[in-house]
């Protein structure tokens, strides 16, 4: 979650059901935060245990995948209404109705007029009516990019289509109805919103590794099979650890906050440390950031390099400065999941409320405003291994980069990676990475140092990623332009209709349950043969 966040405190291993608000105080948001988290979780564990990994309602189950036959190379998908549960977590896939808006004067003023003579004065003509459903390239969150090859469905069959489903964080600078405009401009937004987001896509048949000789399945449930070791094929091992530490020379630096800490910088933080690029250590970077990532720029207008931006920061620590680098982004992008270049700041306009950037952003993202963009600042820097080459919005130089790849740090593992203050990260080695997994570190004044589990020992633990979790389920085997195998599961409802019965009604059905026992009882006896007399012999005389 990119939100301004002190911490995240829910733990499933601890068993927390609820938290208790106690009297006289402080309210924090991790509290808050926690108590969503605790409900969410349990709701959808229980959804999971009784659905299954997937499965939809028998009467109303969503997610039906038809084939449409396209020109140019651009087929296309149904995707019908109704809603499905993917581990739990429920999704919707209704097509929201358009509102129906009040007519204009004009049009108003000629159905009361003469019916229009001459040509005159006649109605607007009625808007066209939208799709009911959506399709593979309408669908409200893949952002499907018909001029991109790689977006298109595959040109041989047969493909599998399935659903890949994540959660994110929303903030005001991507919807600004978050805003509450009541505070006034000056005023920060307020909370932040999870938004769960669902995408339909193809994967190729041969990407399944079905174990029949001719790559055809036998079934639909080898299909699934062979769809969840892919799903397990696609999950990141890597893991990271965090610790603090003191740093050298910290005596000359007196201006800091308690020379004796481990962590020393001047106020909390909420370190956030992300995977840029993916894949291997040699290809894979990472970004971080000491605000959670939450650093965002809501852009009004892109003119090559100049960016224009709906407003600045509230202050320094929450500004931009000349070096920072930047993720120019928007809501299609972030969708997409593809890291894009982070560019320097060169050059700031503060009456205009411009910056210039290192580069032109990518020509697919930012163009469109439908889609919100903005800039998100991140703070690590280029320059030395231990001292950065710049200083960030809080005024403290950025550390622990070395030289940068697309504007992100290269992955070193099996050594400690120092980020600032004494806080320092560690990679371990032979892992894989995935763009936009990350973990967060918060570091606090109070003990200098940060928390992150330790054993007895207080040596760090390795941990896998905080996010990001994905979720998956198949949809629908295409095997032609006319064979669509439906992979979908479906429950019906668990209640059932109460048999009405009177008292008197039960009691007659008691009696004559007790009477059938007694009658077996009596047959079970009366079938048993007679008991021999004691002492007799088989030819009928005594000894």
């Amino acid at each position: 979650m990119h939100a301004d966040i002190s911490r995240d405190t829910f733990r499933p291993e601890r068993h927390y059901s609820a938290v208790l608000a106690q009297q006289g105080r402080v309210q924090l948001d991790a509290d808050a935060n926690e108590q969503a988290a605790i409900q969410l979780a349990r709701a959808r564990t229980v959804a999971a245990d009784l659905i299954g990994r997937y499965g939809g309602p028998r009467d109303a189950t969503g997610f039906a995948v038809g084939f449409v036959p396209g020109k140019r190379e651009l087929d296309d998908l149904t995707i019908g209404g109704g809603r499905y549960y993917v581990d739990g977590i429920l999704l919707d896939a209704d097509r929201p109705a358009p509102g129906v808006p009040v007519p204009d004067d004009e049009a108003r003023t000629a159905e009361e007029g003469d019916g229009g003579q001459d040509g005159e004065g006649a109605p607007a003509p009625a808007a066209p009516e939208p799709p009911a459903g959506w399709t593979y390239w309408d669908q409200p969150d893949a952002y499907r990019d018909p001029e991109r090859p790689g977006d298109r469905l595959p040109a041989q069959f047969p493909y599998l289509a399935y659903l890949k489903v994540w959660e994110r964080s929303v903030t005001a600078a991507e919807d600004p109805l978050l805003r509450e405009v009541a505070l006034g401009s000056a005023m920060p937004d307020t909370a932040a919103r999870l938004k769960v987001v669902w995408q339909v896509l193809p994967l190729p048949g041969a990407a399944l590794e079905l174990e029949t000789a001719d790559g055809s399945p036998q079934n639909q449930d080898q299909v699934r099979k062979a769809f969840d070791r892919w799903v397990a094929a696609q999950e990141p091992k890597a893991r990271m650890a965090a610790r603090s530490r003191r740093p050298e020379h910290a005596d000359e630096e007196p201006c800091l906050v308690r020379p004796d800490a481990r962590y020393r910088g001047p106020e909390n933080q909420m370190y956030r440390v992300e995977i840029h690029e993916g894949g291997t250590a040699k290809e894979a970077t990472y970004k971080w950031s000491r605000e959670n990532g939450s650093v965002t720029f809501a852009v009004d207008e892109l003119d090559g390099t100049w960016v224009e931006l709906a407003s600045l920061g509230s202050d320094d620590k929450l500004d931009l400065n000349v070096g920072d680098l930047v993720e120019f982004t928007d809501t299609g992008a972030i969708g997409r999941g593809e890291p894009l270049p982070l560019l320097r700041v060169e050059e700031l306009d503060l009456p205009g409320r411009r910056v210039r950037l290192s580069g032109e952003p990518e020509r697919h993202v930012g163009r469109r405003p439908e889609l919100h963009p903005f800039l998100r600042r991140w703070d690590h820097r280029a320059g030395g291994r231990h001292t950065g080459g710049g200083t960030g919005g809080s005024g403290r130089p950025g550390q622990g980069a070395g030289k940068l790849r697309g504007g992100a740090l290269r992955i070193e593992e099996g050594g400690w990676l120092p980020l600032e203050d004494g806080v320092h990260v560690y990679f371990e080695p032979g892992g894989t990475y995935r763009s936009g997994d990350f973990w967060t570190v918060p570091a606090r004044t109070a003990t200098g140092d940060v928390e992150w589990p330790t054993d007895a020992a207080r040596r760090p633990l390795l941990r896998s990623p905080h996010g990001i979790g994905t979720h998956y389920a198949p949809l629908a085997w295409v095997l032609s332009e006319s064979a669509v195998t439906d992979l979908r599961l479906a429950f019906g409802p668990l209640a059932a209709p109460v048999p009405a019965a009177s008292e008197a009604e039960l009691a007659a059905e008691r009696a004559a349950e007790e009477e059938a026992v007694a009658a077996e009882r009596a047959a079970a006896q009366a079938a048993q043969p007679p008991a021999e007399a004691p002492g007799s012999t088989e030819d009928g005389s005594g000894s």
